[in-house]
């Protein structure tokens, strides 16, 4: 474990390495607690580096047991090895030479899951960020790229399947019951793309033609007895082939795709160029116990995977802070194929709800970063929100600003001039601007600059003129090491509503740069002037969430409902209503802490059961305006003085009111929605589905909830409607008790069980983790499990983990600690659940400071865990 937290890397530092490694042989003889490593690397110098450049080799925890060049070994003193480092102290003149290395690795005592690692007796690679030096030595970094050829040798009775990247070149038996298998990739890759996996695992097999022809074998690997379970993910992979083909171009390249579904992983999936490596819950689907989301969620990942063969893969990065330039663009890919797979609206939405609840945080609190951060001591604290979201939001906004054409015409110019190198940003900015002949450079200012921008609006009409005026100043706060903030280049979506519901046009516009209903802030201050405006409409404004922006708008509440009822932006429709229900939450959260009963105007509940049944709308729709605003959500609107017992309590009062008030149409709605035929993950069945899990949700708070909500247990929604809002009694206890019962044998659905309970709002849930921590099924070092439990707990369970006395942050800190001693990268994004302390009421807040001082103090804490602690607290 790396405890070497000193070093920063900053972007400015960059520069190419001194040597090159274009070709990479590998050899394998696995073993679980002393696998022997042969690496052949053919070294070329760089031009212009002098031949006694010495050659350094990053490692980590390696034993070295050889080292020759060109066949003949080193003498001691031609090199200097260390576990986490080799340096070839007198290189050869020659500008190219042959690097013989040998290192014995035990993957079986590999608890961090990083590098080759075992696992329910499977051998797998996890090589992102820097995992491959956990195997060989190597120039681990992303702009080494190499040509791989790979051997693997195992026992044939422990592992039948030898898997690495690229396509099968040969495979054959061995003396003693061993057998091996040779792959070779034909695209040089950078060594954390690299993977390995040797095991018994049941396949299921498909195919899929390309748009020249081409035949590819498709392969998704998993436990024996679950092939059954990966249907949808092999659905979802050819699915995601074909759309890359029609909306981008990009058609596979390899004659193999595999995917194989492990149980203990760190992240969800992993790339790896032709080999992907997927956390088995983002993989297997049982109709009876999977829900819905998690049916979105493997076909949302499996594209992104798949996805990054030419956004991460074909095209990597040329150092760990272009990082966005492979994760926010393939995650804007992998938004494009959903929202066309499904509904394009509900997506939009459930991408922004998403934003806000994660990136938002991130950026107004102490782990702030840009896009690109340009300086990090451990580069796996940065797989976050920013990167991927926020990222993907920025990639939008080109396509947005330019429009569909323009940015098609980019991403090919892209992949046609980018194929086979290592990128950057500027690189990615600079086709769309010689595509375009714009000049982005403000605009890439959402690559370089923290923080979420605002803007503040507020209209007046004269109606004698004619003339419409809208009055916008743009801010950015300020972030960590960023005080003073530049004028951001921002696209901002709008539109005017008249009385009538219909839109209103405009004769002229002066002011501001508007194209295809778009205003472009550039300026500090903008007074945009609409000629030719005979009503005052409502304004619609950053329609399909056109920015990642916060909005201040001196808006009456009378155009907020008349937007929810009208707006023809489906986007906009479902945030005025969110402002009307934040709004009333707020007032209500003031209240309460004013010793107030909360007063909520009928209207708004009267406007839910309007929606509810509003038959123009898709069900998904629906489900997603009725679900109020998280607790965090509140509670980052609020901003500072958080007391989560008090939003807790406005948001079930308000709740409660819109229960009571719509009994009768919710409950015939319910039930108006029962499926009592086969299932389907398809989106209109899902949509239903969802409707109907939030009207239980509501209804779960009358009277006859519990009751309800205990016929309906069969579903996951169900169970955790009743053990939410009926702890503790009956009802719950017994349902909770034959859900373990029925599912103990079944690791993804128990996760399930723990989550549920995790979330229970309230002080008791604090006891409750403790106990579950004691479970048989419960294991530490399983991050599904960590996750699951511990994650759930301190990141959705407001109440709980906020518990007045500080409990919640003692057992918090107590269990990553624990984490951090097997596994130091999930310790490490355990332990931003309390980036957001200085937002707490002074009670929670010095407690929470002192589970962080807590973790600070403790004596060689890792790279990782010491990293986000020290940040948080800074």
């Amino acid at each position: 474990m790396r405890t070497d937290t000193g070093h920063v890397f900053k972007l400015e530092d960059y520069r190419p390495s001194d040597y090159l490694i274009p070709r990479t042989s590998l050899d394998f003889r696995l073993s679980p607690d002393a696998t022997h490593v042969t690496a052949l690397l053919t070294i070329e110098r760089r031009e212009g580096v002098a031949p006694t450049a010495p050659l350094v080799l990053d490692g980590d925890a390696l034993t070295l047991l050889g080292v020759a060049i060109d066949g003949h070994a080193l003498a001691a003193g031609d090199y200097e090895a260390t576990p986490d480092r080799l340096t070839i102290l007198k290189p050869p003149a020659a500008q190219c030479f042959e690097l013989r290395l040998e290192t014995e690795i035990a993957p079986s005592r590999n608890e961090a899951l990083m590098g080759l690692y075992r696992s329910n007796n499977v051998y797998c690679t996890q090589c992102e960020a820097e995992g491959f030096r956990r195997i060989t030595y190597f120039l681990d970094r992303p702009d080494i790229l190499s040509v791989y050829t790979v051997r693997v040798e195992a026992p044939h009775n422990e592992a039948p399947l030898l898997l690495s990247n690229g396509n099968p070149v040969e495979r054959g038996a061995l003396a003693n019951g061993r057998h091996y298998a040779v792959w070779h990739d034909p695209f040089p890759k950078p060594s954390y793309l690299f993977a390995l996996v040797a095991g018994a695992l049941g396949k299921v097999a498909g195919s899929f033609t390309t748009m020249s022809g081409r035949e590819v074998e498709l392969g998704i690997y998993v436990e024996p007895g679950k092939e059954r379970l990966a249907g949808y993910a092999m659905d979802a992979l050819k699915r995601s082939m074909k759309w890359d083909e029609d909306a981008f171009g990009r058609e596979y390249d390899l004659d193999v795709f595999n995917i194989v579904a492990v149980s203990d992983f760190n992240m969800g999936a992993m790339e790896n160029k032709g080999l992907n490596v997927f956390n088995d819950k983002y993989v297997l689907a049982d109709e009876e116990t999977a829900t819905d989301a998690d049916f979105a969620n493997i076909e949302a990942i499996i594209a992104h995977e798949y996805f990054h063969n030419w956004t991460g893969n074909r095209i990597t990065c040329r150092d760990w802070f272009q990082l966005c330039l492979k994760e926010g663009l393939t995650v804007y890919r992998d938004h494009e194929f959903s929202a066309d797979q499904r509904s394009r609206a509900v997506k939009r939405i459930a991408e922004v709800r998403t934003l806000r609840a994660h990136q938002f945080p991130e950026d107004q609190g102490p782990l702030a970063h840009p896009v690109r951060p340009r300086r990090y001591r451990e580069i796996n604290n940065f797989y976050t929100a920013t990167v991927y979201e926020k990222g993907s939001e920025v990639v939008r906004m080109i396509r947005t600003i330019l429009g569909p054409e323009l940015f098609r015409a980019g991403m090919d110019l892209y992949f046609e001039r980018h194929d086979g190198q290592a990128a950057t940003i500027e690189d990615f900015l600079k086709v769309f601007e010689d595509v375009s002949g714009r000049d982005l450079a403000q605009f890439a200012l959402w690559y370089h600059q923290a923080g979420t921008p605002n803007l503040t609006v507020s209209s007046t009409h004269n109606a004698a003129a004619r003339e419409f005026i809208l009055e916008i100043e743009q801010s950015v706060p300020p972030t960590p090491a960023e005080s003073r903030k530049r004028l951001m280049h921002i696209p901002l979506a709008f539109g005017f509503v008249g009385a009538d519901g219909k839109p209103v046009t405009w004769a002229a516009v002066e002011g501001a740069t508007v194209d295809d209903g778009v205003i472009h802030i550039r300026k500090r201050r903008h007074t945009v002037r609409f000629s030719g405006v005979s009503e005052r409409p409502s304004v619609s404004l950053n329609r399909g969430f056109s920015a990642p922006i916060t909005l201040s708008v001196q808006q009456k509440a009378d155009d907020q409902f008349f937007l929810a009822a009208h707006d023809s932006d489906p986007f906009s429709r479902w945030q005025a209503f969110n402002t009307l229900l934040t709004d009333a939450l707020i007032a209500a959260f003031r209240q309460i802490l004013d010793g107030k009963e909360p007063v909520f105007a009928a209207r708004l509940a009267e406007l839910a059961g309007r929606v509810a049944c509003d038959e123009a709308l898709e069900p998904a729709y629906r489900a997603l305006a009725l679900a109020l605003p998280g607790e965090s959500d509140i509670a980052r609107d609020i901003g500072k003085g958080i007391d989560p017992d008090a939003i807790f309590a406005a948001r079930e009062a308000l709740a409660r009111i819109i229960a009571e008030t719509n009994r009768d149409a919710f409950s015939a709605l319910y039930d108006s929605l029962a499926d009592n035929g086969p299932f389907s993950p398809d989106a209109a069945s899902a949509g239903r589905r969802a409707l109907r899990n939030i009207l239980l949700d509501y209804l779960s708070l009358l009277p006859e909830g519990a009751a309800l909500a205990a016929r309906s247990v069969i579903l996951v929604a169900a169970l955790a409607v009743l053990a939410h809002r009926h702890s503790g009694t009956a009802e719950a206890e017994q349902a909770l008790a034959a859900f373990e019962a029925r599912y103990r044998g079944d690791a993804l659905v128990l996760d399930k069980w723990f989550q549920i309970q995790a979330g229970v709002p309230g002080a008791q849930t604090v006891d409750k983790v403790r106990a579950l921590m004691q479970h048989p099924a419960f294991s530490i070092a399983n991050p599904n499990r960590v996750r699951s439990l511990i994650g759930t707990f301190s990141s959705a369970n407001q109440t709980g983990f906020h518990r007045p006395d500080g409990e919640g942050y003692r057992l918090f800190a107590e269990t990553v600690l624990e984490v951090e001693k097997r596994n130091p990268q999930v310790a490490a994004r355990l332990a931003t659940a309390l980036r957001s302390w200085r937002s707490l009421e002074p009670g929670r807040q010095a407690k929470a400071k002192q589970a962080l001082l807590d973790m600070a103090k403790v004596e060689n804490l890792s790279a990782d865990l010491r990293d986000i602690v020290e940040r948080t607290l800074a």
